[in-house]
């Protein structure tokens, strides 16, 4: 298993697979790179590059101050100190939940590492809608871990970090999928060990989560938005992010399509063809060659 010359201290454990125009996948919270393993087989004749990002999997967990180390500026720095040492020129940066956000602070701040993006949410234009009582019933958890009563309740205790996982994998999940009891048990032996469950939160303590930077946003203007064409694949029964909050994409993105996903949260296992589909046209759309640039 490859890892990556420290960033900040930080060393990312990382899957590197196939070979053709490069792609990188980045996963999700309470999940890691194998997120993507019903993807990566589907994404013949592309270069995948999937990586447990900062406090995630195998990668590093150190003991920093949250918004120093874990915000999306921090896993940015990350991600794109691997594309530069793996020499991967543009990529086509795919993610979704935590991973997305990261994708898409990297397309605003380092254009140039990125050719397309596929995401899923969250995608900005929620605004103040997280605050409904819908919407708190479901984002309770983001306040919960700003907690020092979530360490002494969940990390470092196996049972417990089952019990909290399998709740969001079940409640997140659409009608058709449950999460086999095998890749439970395989992400419970990660964030089990002790300090690893609050390294995972130390991105919503970051102040990273949903309902912060819902609440935090501004509409850019036109010349600020995102550049890089854009793929959002929304998914039709994720609890946390109903279908009518993608009604202001267009505001945040220059060139965006839209489209629904028959899946809930947890996308790339959820719908994995679908979902490797927009990135094999993607990749096809802005050319397969490295140093191609972005449209």
């Amino acid at each position: 298993m490859p890892r990556s010359t420290p960033v900040d201290g930080f060393s990312l454990a990382y899957d590197r697979t196939g070979s053709g125009a490069p792609a990188l996948l980045l996963h999700g919270w309470p999940g890691d790179r194998g997120d993507y393993r019903e993807m990566v087989p589907r994404l013949d004749g592309v270069e995948v590059v999937v990586p447990d990002l900062r406090g995630f999997g195998e990668s590093d967990k150190h003991a920093v101050e949250p918004a120093e180390g874990y915000s999306a500026a921090a896993q940015g720095r990350s991600v794109v100190g691997l594309v530069e040492e793996l020499g991967l020129g543009p990529v086509v940066l795919a993610g979704y939940d935590v991973g997305s956000r990261i994708a898409q602070h990297i397309a605003r701040t380092t254009p140039d590492v990125v050719r397309a993006l596929v995401l899923a949410p969250p995608l900005p234009g929620a605004g103040d809608r997280v605050l409904t009582p819908g919407a708190l019933r479901e984002f309770w958890y983001q306040a919960f871990h700003q907690l020092p009563l979530i360490e002494q309740m969940v990390d470092g205790r196996p049972d417990a970090v089952r019990a909290y996982l399998r709740h969001f994998w079940s409640h997140w999940s659409g009608p058709r999928y449950e999460l086999p009891e095998a890749d439970l048990d395989r992400l419970v032996g990660h964030y089990a060990e002790p300090g690893a469950f609050t390294a995972s939160i130390a991105w919503y303590r970051a102040g990273s989560g949903t309902v912060a930077m819902s609440l935090a946003e501004t509409t850019p203007d036109p010349a600020d938005r995102i550049r890089q064409p854009t793929t959002v694949l929304w998914p039709t029964d994720d609890p946390l992010f109903p279908p009518s909050w993608s009604d202001r994409l267009e505001h945040f993105f220059a060139d965006v399509t839209l489209t629904t996903l028959d899946a809930g949260h947890f996308s790339p296992l959820e719908a994995p063809t679908e979902f490797a589909a927009a990135i094999r046209a993607s990749v096809d759309a802005t050319g397969r060659g490295r140093g191609t640039g972005v449209r």
